[in-house]
């Protein structure tokens, strides 16, 4: 659910899956896929991560997957194509924050009303947090990371986090902590703003916040492979790859494989599970207009500067506007799950081509930032 790694400014086999000849000829290639390669075989055998993997959709619908190294560590079992499952971590940030402002839309929601008016007496600081109080806190800045709530990853303790923990608990660790500003007074990402967003959705909706976001966003974008998994559900539906971490206790030894994972731990701020193919989709329906109202859209789009981030960087709604090395912009989030193994960034560019890259092991910096890399070569190659 971290991003700082994953964003920043972006300034055993490969294989490739195309469209056919004829097809590609007619409105020529997609991206360089032999660029785009080289980038995933760099990460896949100087990095220690088993797979990696590239999808580009262009604004017709064609698409091209580019893959390196193995599924399963160990194996010679082929990576996953573009329709293969993995945990998006907190791209699901754009999901929580399209289905509070499909509630804006529909007039339940006022993203500048304070979080007291959905939330009341929910949002109340104790011990260090004590000067936290959501009548201070707008909604808007749960979305843009402009409310000061410390990020309760940075607290929650990592040998808890096999069994299921409820959205409130999460909260309840953040608000024990000191503020990192007054609201509206800074820009710091926090996953708490996020929990609390899935928790307004749920108290409108009276859904869970898995099915709330089926219903406004996942069904309506169509996305067939997308799904929210449920508390207490570890395993990862349908085809797949491996995921795997560095055993801390041993840095050198082999990986660990942590493709087992409990969701609740991420909540509304990263537990979904989706595939390339349906978030080059969601991309392209969410920003063609499909998925909220034009006035709506811009609301997701008004930016501030994201200084954590990088040179450049804006963060607007659950969306980030992050520069491309060869101009342009790509409305983009990534992040990744440190208990999960993975990382991925995913996005659109200013010409309507969609991009997700991912990676099926954390292991350091080094992959995370070839990861991004390859992002960048995949739009501007």
């Amino acid at each position: 659910m971290t991003i700082r790694r994953v964003v920043g400014a972006i300034a055993v086999g490969a294989s490739v899956a195309a469209l056919s000849a004829p097809a590609a000829a007619a409105h020529g290639p997609i991206t360089d896929a032999a660029a785009v390669k080289a980038q995933l075989d760099l990460i896949t055998s100087t990095d220690r991560i088993p797979g990696a993997l590239a999808e580009v959709r262009d604004r017709r619908g064609r698409s091209v997957t580019i893959t390196s190294g193995t599924a399963e560590l160990g194996t010679d079992r082929a990576m996953v194509d573009g329709d293969g499952r993995f945990r998006i971590a907190s791209v699901t940030k754009p999901f929580t924050a399209v289905a509070v402002l499909q509630l804006v839309a529909r007039q339940q929601v006022r993203l500048d009303a304070p979080v007291e008016t959905y939330l009341p007496g929910v949002v109340r600081g104790t011990g260090e947090g004590s000067e936290i109080d959501g009548r201070d806190i707008k909604v808007r800045q749960l979305l843009q990371h402009t409310s000061g709530l410390p990020d309760y990853v940075t607290f929650a303790n990592p040998a808890e986090r096999d069994q299921p923990v409820e959205a409130a608990e999460l909260v309840r660790i953040a608000l024990s902590h000191k503020p990192d500003f007054d609201p509206g007074e800074g820009w710091k990402y926090s996953n708490t703003g996020y929990v609390l967003a899935g928790m307004i959705v749920e108290r409108l909706t009276h859904k869970d916040i898995g099915t709330a976001v089926t219903d406004l966003v996942i069904r309506p974008a169509h996305l067939r492979n997308t799904y929210w998994p449920p508390a207490g559900e570890r395993r990862i539906r349908g085809p797949h790859a491996r995921n795997y971490t560095v055993d801390n206790a041993d840095p050198a030894g082999p990986l660990v494989d942590v493709t087992e994972f409990e969701p609740s731990w991420a909540g509304a701020s990263g537990a979904m599970v989706s595939t390339p193919s349906d978030l080059n989709r969601f991309w392209q329906k969410l920003l063609g207009g499909q998925l909220l109202p034009g006035w709506a859209l811009a609301q997701m789009h008004t930016v501030v500067p994201a200084p954590g981030l990088g040179k450049g960087v804006e963060y607007g709604l659950g969306v980030i506007r992050l520069p491309l090395s060869c101009g342009g912009h790509i409305w983009v989030h990534g992040g990744d799950l440190a208990g999960g193994g993975v990382a991925n960034i995913s996005g659109q560019d200013d010409s309507g081509r969609a991009a997700t890259v991912y990676i099926t092991a954390l292991t350091g910096g080094a992959g995370v930032d070839h990861m991004r890399r390859t992002m960048d070569v995949a739009l501007c190659s």
